[in-house]
């Protein structure tokens, strides 16, 4: 899928090193097709390694996406320079006057925090009210999952007894939904968190569907019956030295944190991890694309 992006956005040459394709808005003009409007709420600190992840990921179909990129407007973000944030995205009131087909709601490094303790939760609550009533469907990321279940269905998060930190086999509970179309019985998803929601909890409301799970890392993607929400607690769109990253980052800093399961070879940190979630990934946001996001768009959309 050809993605539009700015010119001059930092993952457009990285991207293009890696032969995925992504246009500017002169390209874009010249196609006489509706592109498919996607809004990232991108929530991480790591902004632009975050932004590079998951447009990798949404540029896997032939689909053309004009990708707008939202802040939360009263959040002063300390990882990302303003500059970068006031040149490429626009503020959440800004959201609101715009339409969008998709739109993905990242995890944030808050997860420990309660819901209404974050300084942005009004400004992400009035954002995932207008997803569910204006955008055919919204992807929930992990914290963004945990929130957006909290918000939308009075689901709460359980803090773990330790981190789920590293790699985790998931089996898929249904075979017929098309989010999942083409997946193996048993599929990988790299997990980091604290906390955690309960199956039975899930199970609970009617109007929500259990659609993968891990013996290990519990409860991995869910949606709303009526497909405009979904949501999955781990990170298909991390790079191979992501969780590698975190790991050394918390050892600098002296933090209780253990070895990432089923991740380095022989669970040696010493090691280069190898990813064997590239491919998931690839296939659920083009899953997620095609079958819930344009096939339920129309084609003209004021």
């Amino acid at each position: 899928m050809p993605v539009k992006i700015q010119s001059d956005l930092p993952a457009r040459k990285i991207l293009e090193s890696e032969n995925i394709f992504v246009m500017t808005d002169e390209r874009a003009v010249s196609q006489d097709i509706r592109p498919l409007k996607l809004a990232i709420v991108n929530l991480m600190p790591t902004k632009i390694a975050t932004e590079t992840q998951l447009i990798r990921l949404l540029s896997n179909t032939p689909l053309q996406v004009e990708l707008s990129l939202v802040r939360m407007e009263h959040h002063v973000s300390h990882h990302t320079g303003g500059d970068h944030l006031e040149k490429f995205y626009i503020g959440s009131d800004e959201l609101f006057s715009k339409r969008f087909d998709g739109m993905i709601i990242t995890g944030a490094p808050v997860e420990q925090m309660p819901f209404e303790a974050v300084d942005y939760w009004q400004d992400l609550c009035r954002i995932m009210d207008y997803a569910k009533e204006k955008v055919f469907c919204t992807l929930y990321i992990c914290w963004g999952a945990q929130a957006g279940l909290y918000h939308l269905y009075g689901i709460q998060k359980r803090l773990l007894n330790k981190k789920l930190f590293g790699v985790f086999m998931n089996r898929r509970t249904t075979a017929a939904d098309p989010l999942l179309r083409g997946f193996d019985d048993l599929f990988p998803v790299p997990q980091s968190r604290h906390t955690t929601v309960d199956f039975g909890d899930i199970t609970a409301v009617p109007d929500l569907s259990v659609l993968a799970q891990s013996e290990e890392s519990g409860v991995s993607i869910i949606k709303s019956k009526d497909n405009r929400s979904v949501f999955i607690t781990g990170h298909l769109e991390y790079d191979t030295n992501t969780l590698a990253d975190e790991y050394w980052r918390d050892k600098g800093k002296n933090l209780p944190i253990d070895v990432p399961a089923h991740y380095f070879p022989d669970d040696n940190p010493e090691e280069q991890p190898i990813s064997i979630w590239r491919s998931t990934a690839h296939l659920f946001y083009s899953n997620w694309l095609n079958y819930y996001v344009y096939q339920e768009t129309p084609y003209t959309f004021a």
